[in-house]
């Protein structure tokens, strides 16, 4: 994983108990299903780009690339959100995406 922000490692050394259950939460929820890691990443992308998060846009991105998502995979995330939450909050998405993606992998390709 990652390095993570610090303002999140921040708040788990401030309020240890909350961080706690709130972690013991996030595994729970992750384990609770039939879904694989990479299909729940690329889930809680879709859920963060229509919230407009840019970090958990960006903390998604990383994970699910970590899970063995492609470039092409995330980019899809976004398209899909253009007719659900807007052009505008997919081309965000996308800028926050291609701040991850890029810097693990090589830019998306440009169709002509």
């Amino acid at each position: 994983m990652g390095k993570l922000p610090k303002a999140y490692t921040q708040f788990q050394r401030d309020f240890r108990r909350v961080w706690k259950a709130y972690d013991q939460m996030g595994a729970a929820v992750h384990q609770e299903g039939p879904l694989k890691p990479k299909c729940r990443e690329l889930i809680k992308l879709g859920i963060a780009i229509g919230g407009r998060l840019e970090g958990a846009v960006k903390a998604h991105t990383r994970l699910a690339v970590e899970q063995g998502a492609t470039a092409e995979e995330i980019h899809q995330v976004a398209l899909l959100a253009i007719t659900t939450s807007g052009f505008p909050t997919a081309m965000a998405a996308l800028t926050w995406m291609d701040d991850v993606v890029s810097k693990r992998r090589r830019p998306r390709k440009k169709k002509r």
